[in-house]
This record gives C-alpha cells, structure tokens and sequence, in this order.
C-alpha cells in the first residue's frame, strides 16, 4: 500500500549510491550499488551499503544498513582513494544463500561476499577462479571490471564483466581493455565461483566493430547486467557515450545479442531535439544500472551527477515502456517511481528537478569540479550521513533553469518559493520549457532564507514546471510549494 510520494533522486538527498542493481526478493525491492561519497575524490570511497523498499510503495525506502566493508576482502590494497569497491550485483544461490559479486579496485579480480540475508552483514567468500583455481583476470585476459550475475531459470549461472575505455587510468597497471564488448563466464552453481566456460563474447560490438552496425554510436564500454523477460534476454550496458544505458536482445545469454535501443541518458540525450551534449537537459556524465519488472511495469535504474564534478552520484529510476519486446528510452523525470504525477499540492525539495542547465547549456563533468560561473549545480552543506544538509539548487544566475516533471496541477492556484542569495531580477514559472510564464517572482536579495508568493495560472491535469531567472547575481533556490 502506497503511504509516501516517490521522487528523484529516490534515497534520501545526502545519500550517494550509483551503479544501482535492483533485485526483488520476497515482497520488496532491494538496491545494490557502489556507494559515492559527498565531494569526494574519487569515485566508490565509500562501504557497501543497502537500501530496500516494498513493492507496493516505492517511495518508501529503508536503509539497510552498511552490509560489506572494503576491508573485508583480503585482497584490498592499502590505498583507498583509487582502489574503491566497484559496482556490486547480486544473486541468490541455489543454496538458498546471497552472494555479491564485486570488483576491487587494483585487484584486477572478482570478488565475492556471501550472506543469509539479502541485506543482512555479508562476509568475503572468495573470488571467481578457473578450475586450476587461479582467479580470472590473472591469466592476461582483459580488464574485468562491473561483474553483472545472472542465474537463469535451468539453474545455469553467468558471470559477464568488461571494460573498454583505452587509455583510461584504471587501466595503468598494464591491463587491456576489452575490444569485443562484454566477456562472459559460465561459473558453477555448486561453488558460485569456478568456471565452467569462458572467457566468451556475446556478440555485443566494441568500438572497432560497432561502425557500420546497429552499435554504431553505442559500442560497449561498462556495466554489464542481465535481465531476462518472457523467455528474452536483455543485456543492459554503459556505452562509449557513458551517460546512456543501452540494451541489447537475444534467445541465448551467451551470445547473438543483437541490438535494441537507448534505455535511459542522464541528460535526456536521444530523445526528440536533444542530439547532444551540448543540449543535454541535466549533467553529464557516466551512468549504470539495470531494468526490473515489479507488478507489472517496468523500470529502469541509473544514477544522475551532482556538485559540479562526477564523483557525488545519486540514485534515479524512471518507469519505461515496455511493447512487444521492445523497451522505448525513458525520459528524466521529478516523479520516477511514483507512479503518477506529483501532487499539485504539498513541498518539494528542489534537488528533486530532473532538468537543470545554465544559459549555455550544462556541462560533462568531470573528477574535476566545473567552473560556478554561469551554471546551476546539486550541492549541500556539510558531509553524507554525517551532518549533512539536504541538498538544494545553488547558484541561479541570469538564464539558469531548473525543470520539474510532472505534477497534477488541476487544482493548485499558488506557487511559493523559498530562496536566498544575492540577487536582483524576476522568476519566470511556465508549464513549458520555453513557454509564456504562468508565474512572475520578482527576486529581492536576503542572506536569510525568503518565502515569494504568486498566484499560479496553468492548465488542468499532467503538468512540468520549469523556472528561469531573469536577472543579476545568483541565489540559491531551497525549495517551492504549491497550494
């Protein structure tokens, strides 16, 4: 039963955990991702963490706890700023246990950790090994990286991991990209670690291959996850654009993956009139997660950026349709999982806008913070958990704009908005992105935080609501409410 309103990001504001794989067990939804830390510099510093909700109210998410600690591997390298635990995926064993298939930072291996629990205190297992027990990725195979765990409904168990970005840091220990998309191991149920088959390729093109193909312009960089639906296989992969989720479609797991379309971009990029970065609809930057059906309806996890750099992401999802086999991309929206429109009623955080971009557009980020001038970002004050403040929307300078989809407007009359900062202009509100304001906020400067009025003038029914500022300075902007 459905006791909370669902937004985007879908934790709570000062929680950053990407590179989600949402797995249902039971009658809720559990989340495994790496785990970012606020500001921090580098990406996955943080332990594993867990975050659950039922099925039934997917606005109503539980934190778990902290289920795996980096230094519970053995492996784990004594520097922790660029050896951080990688995005995570889980799967039940035939044992009835759940084993979390992970990569180590400057290992060069797969790591497992099991538990009796599906978020309960995960101890280090081992790590995936050929049957002369040397572990994969010790044999000069290239990078593994991501592991994405899939068992399948014969009981069958595949491991598939890859890496593709040449020259890339992460590869400066002498590893090699993979240049034939995603590799794939068949492990044994029995251990959960030893191979049976593999290393083999799924027919998913790399950049070399993908030119003249179906791939071109989406060849496989990262985050291999497998889903399978009505008898179908969906491979879902980062791709060379990074800041899409693409998918791929076969009758095997292992191979003839032919492929399917744009499942997610975290700028919105793919959809009709935004070709490219440069008219992106939020930040840019690399994304990963997967697809999951929960009763009935489909969904697609990823992660956006925030704080002007890549390393403080921030779990997303977006319901996406699903015809005859074929999922169609889904856009960046403010209501994700709720299921419906947000209520034109009520106060809502503004770190919840899916849109967000300066008068030049946005930007792709970098480890490196973006310069302020010009351009309205996510942040916070303070740390993650320890502390911290919600996030808001700073630095709303002349032509910024922030979008928020969709509220049911048919009964809502007012817009208050709460801001502060040293500003002088107008806050244009308008139910289109480049449409005639329903609203006009004249903005004053305060150092202390404001609450503007307006009368709101729009049309009945599913609504966006996007803000401009026309003006001098920049403020930051809290939150609004609508009555």
């Amino acid at each position: 039963m459905k006791t909370k309103q669902a937004f985007n990001p879908y934790m709570p504001s000062w929680e950053y955990v990407p590179d989600a794989e949402p797995h249902v067990v039971g009658d809720r939804v559990y989340v495994y991702g790496s785990h970012d830390l606020f500001n921090g510099l580098n990406f996955c510093l943080g332990d594993y963490v867990c975050w659950s909700a039922p099925v039934d109210d997917l606005g109503n998410w539980k934190y778990e706890g902290c289920i795996y600690k980096r230094e519970q591997d053995p492996a784990a390298p004594r520097i922790r700023l660029t050896n951080g635990l990688a995005a995570p995926d889980m799967v039940q064993g035939p044992d009835g246990r759940f084993y979390l298939y992970y990569f180590m930072g400057g290992t060069k291996m797969i790591s497992v950790a099991v538990c009796d629990k599906p978020a309960g205190k995960y101890e280090f297992y081992g790590y995936v090994k050929y049957s002369d027990g040397v572990p994969i990725g010790k044999k000069g195979e290239p990078f593994q990286f991501d592991p994405g765990i899939f068992m399948d409904d014969d009981g069958r168990l595949y491991l598939y991991t890859g890496f593709a970005l040449e020259g890339n840091p992460i590869l400066l220990d002498g590893s090699k990209p993979t240049e034939h998309g995603p590799m794939c191991f068949e492990l044994n149920p029995s251990d959960m670690l030893t191979v049976l088959n593999g290393p083999g390729y799924i027919g998913i093109a790399g950049d070399k291959e993908a030119p003249g193909t179906p791939y071109e312009g989406h060849a496989f960089l990262e985050a291999s996850s497998m889903r399978k639906f009505n008898g179908t296989y969906y491979f879902i992969y980062s791709t060379k654009n990074s800041h899409e989720l693409c998918y791929a479609v076969s009758d095997n797991p292992t191979g003839g993956f032919q492929f399917g379309g744009i499942l997610v971009s975290n700028g919105d990029i793919g959809l009709p009139g935004i070709t490219d970065v440069k008219n992106a609809k939020n930040y840019t930057g690399n994304t990963h997660g997967s697809l999951i059906e929960i009763n009935g309806k489909y969904y697609i996890f990823y992660h956006r950026h925030s704080n002007r750099k890549q390393s403080s992401r921030q779990a997303a999802a977006e319901e996406i349709r699903f015809e005859n086999g074929k999922f169609y991309q889904a856009e960046m929206t403010s209501c994700g999982l709720n299921g419906e429109p947000l209520s034109g009623k009520g106060i809502y955080p503004s770190y919840i806008a899916c849109n967000l971009y300066g008068k030049k557009g946005t930007r792709f980020l970098s480890m490196i913070k973006h310069p302020k001038k010009g351009y309205p970002y996510f942040t916070q004050e303070g740390g993650d958990r320890e502390g911290g403040s919600d996030q808001y929307i700073a630095n709303m300078c002349d032509g910024a704009v922030a979008g928020f989809k969709y509220f049911d407007l048919t009964e809502t009359k007012e817009i208050i908005v709460n801001i502060k900062g040293k500003a002088e202009g107008v806050l244009h509100i308008s139910t289109e992105e480049y449409g005639v304001p329903a609203a006009e906020i004249p903005v004053v400067s305060s150092r202390k935080l404001q609450s503007l009025h307006a009368s709101l003038k729009a049309r009945a029914g599913r609504q966006p609501l996007f803000f401009k500022f026309k003006g001098k300075g920049s403020f930051d902007f809290v939150s609004f409410e609508l009555k």
